[in-house]
């Protein structure tokens, strides 16, 4: 399916589209609590400036063809596109979501390609498990260090490699209504 195709494609509603490798479309849906997740950590980001640099559900030049289009990332404030896109060298945290259908891709191999490409903080943030995990020390295969914290124990900061602290608030994420599984 070429690009001209996709963009004059109607998706169902509630589906997220990405292009993947080798001209692949990926078609996901995207839940309510998906969404209100990603609100609330962009809300939470203000505290950085009205003007900082954070997006969702952009992509993000990495090598390879592994681009990636995050559900959250902060960037370094002097960060420029190049192109349409930001590199992967400018971004300080990541931050997926997991839905039922991504749990795997979120826990695992983006934990390893993360930190292969130096992403200094990748946030696992999982509301079916009421939990956040927070990757720091980036190696060659993934990070050293991770921390859960369980959703409704306050306040968590986060410190950016530029210096700065993300404050991510736990008691305000969302959780799925009981019968969503």
């Amino acid at each position: 399916m070429s690009v001209d195709a996709v963009m004059h494609t109607e998706f169902p509603t509630g589906y997220v589209v990405f292009f993947g490798t080798e001209g692949k479309v990926v078609m996901t849906p995207q839940s309510e609590e998906h969404s209100s997740t990603i609100r609330s950590m962009q809300i939470d980001s203000l505290a950085l400036g009205r003007h900082a640099k954070v997006i969702s559900d952009v992509y993000i030049d990495f090598p390879a063809d592994e681009n990636s289009a995050p559900d959250f990332a902060i960037l370094r404030e002097d960060a420029q596109r190049q192109g349409k896109r930001y590199g992967f060298e400018d971004v300080l945290l990541i931050a997926e979501v997991v839905s039922i259908s991504s749990a795997r891709k979120d826990y695992d191999d983006c934990t390893a390609k993360y930190g292969r490409y130096g992403i200094p903080v990748y946030v696992v943030v999982d509301p079916y498990a009421a939990e956040v995990v927070v990757h720091t020390q980036p190696t060659g295969t993934g990070y050293i260090a991770a921390h859960t914290h369980k959703y409704g124990s306050g306040k968590l900061p986060i410190e950016l490699a530029d210096g700065r602290t993300y404050t991510l608030d736990l008691d305000e994420l969302p959780r799925p209504e009981a019968d969503v599984r």
